[in-house]
This record gives C-alpha cells, structure tokens and sequence, in this order.
C-alpha cells in the first residue's frame, strides 16, 4: 500500500522540478529561456535633437524581453529613440522628424506587438 502513496507522490515531485529548472534557467513568455536579444543603444542621446514625441499604448508586452524587444525595434532605425515602459504598457518615442503613426503602428507590430493607441 505504501508504493500507491509513492506513485501519487512522484507527479509532484516531477511537477515541482520542472517549475524549479524553469526559475533558474530562466523563463518567460517570449523566449527568455534563450539568450536574450542585445539592447540596441542609441548613439545621440541629446534630446534636444529629438523635436517630436509619441506615446504609444502597446498590447503584448508581458516581461522585460517584450520591452527590450519592441525597443530594439525602434531603436534600430536611424533618428528614433525609444523606451518602454512594462507597467504602462507604454513606449515613448523620440523622433528627429515627424512620423506618421501608421508607421510606428508597422515597425512594433513586425516585432509582435500591437499598438492601441499613439498620441
């Protein structure tokens, strides 16, 4: 009778190591488990030189690969800068031009995510 209390015994066990091997290596909902992307740095970090700014409401950031994500994907292209904000759900973009919304809508939305809203 005590082996049937054992065979109840070993879903948990095996339950809670798999939980305890994700806690260590590292786990998310966008891949965290692999090597995380480089953060992408933006080399002209004087904001003056950054006339426009946009807020936008982004859907789908859920853990700090998501904001590192849809920051590199902005960051990446010549004149923006961008920071993220996981609480929020928000991302502040500065511009050296004006941009069209639709097209930051098209540069987060090829990194996975989606834009509620840009003000």
């Amino acid at each position: 009778m005590w082996w049937t209390f054992l065979l109840a015994l070993i879903p948990v066990a095996l339950a809670v190591f798999i939980t305890v091997r994700k806690i260590r290596k590292g786990s998310s909902c966008c891949g965290e488990r692999e090597e995380a992307a480089k953060k992408i740095r933006v080399r002209d970090k004087d904001k003056s030189h950054y006339p426009y700014s946009y807020k936008l409401t982004v859907d789908g950031m859920h853990c700090s690969n998501c904001v590192r994500n849809v920051e590199n994907s902005l960051n990446a292209l010549d004149g923006l800068w961008a920071t993220a904000s996981l609480e929020k759900k928000e991302v502040t973009v500065l511009s050296k031009k004006e941009m069209d919304s639709h097209e930051l809508e098209r540069i987060v939305g090829q990194a996975g995510y989606t834009v509620l809203s840009c003000t």
